[in-house]
């Protein structure tokens, strides 16, 4: 068996792994049936959903051939941290870290700090946009969090609403 494109067989195999531990990860919930869905519905379907994507494109990476095999490249260590530490603040800064001290800081700082961190990842980085897009961002979710499903959870920091 020849691997045409090692690329997509390596990301083929990637996305069955994180599918199937993804829906392994969902049958601890109540799954119930397609008329009543129970809490862990949802997620194994779309587990089951990633797994079979991946075996298609691993088979794909067998079965199509390419002009150079498509060799897997070097990891990209600048975005993978970027982008990983955005959402790690992002959580820290919406429920705060008792452990140490810090307060909720509440969903917009937090959109605003998780825009700002994950932007640095790319090769441009332009300020203006950046902020835009964070205030966008911000507006958005908060209607939609906020007003329009009525969750109950941090927006602004919790020294300033006491």
């Amino acid at each position: 068996m020849k691997i045409h494109s090692q690329r997509d067989f390596t990301a083929g195999l990637l996305f069955s792994a994180f599918g199937v531990a993804f829906a392994w990860g969902a049958t601890t919930y109540s799954v119930g049936t397609g008329a009543r869905m129970g809490p862990g519905y949802f997620p194994l379907i779309v587990g089951v959903l990633i797994a079979l994507l991946g075996a298609v494109i691993t088979a794909r990476a067998l079965t199509v051939p390419t002009e150079d095999g498509e060799p897997v490249g070097a990891i990209a260590w600048r975005p993978l941290v970027f982008i990983i530490g955005a959402n790690l603040l992002f959580g820290v800064l919406l429920g705060g870290l008792p452990s140490i001290g810090l307060p909720p800081m509440g969903m917009i700082v937090a959109i605003y700090a998780l825009t700002l961190i994950a932007s640095l990842a790319g090769d441009q980085f332009n300020l203006k946009g950046v902020l835009i897009l964070a205030t966008v961002l911000a507006i958005g979710s908060y209607l939609a969090f906020v007003v329009a499903l009525n969750l109950q959870f941090p927006v602004w920091p919790s020294f300033i609403v006491g």
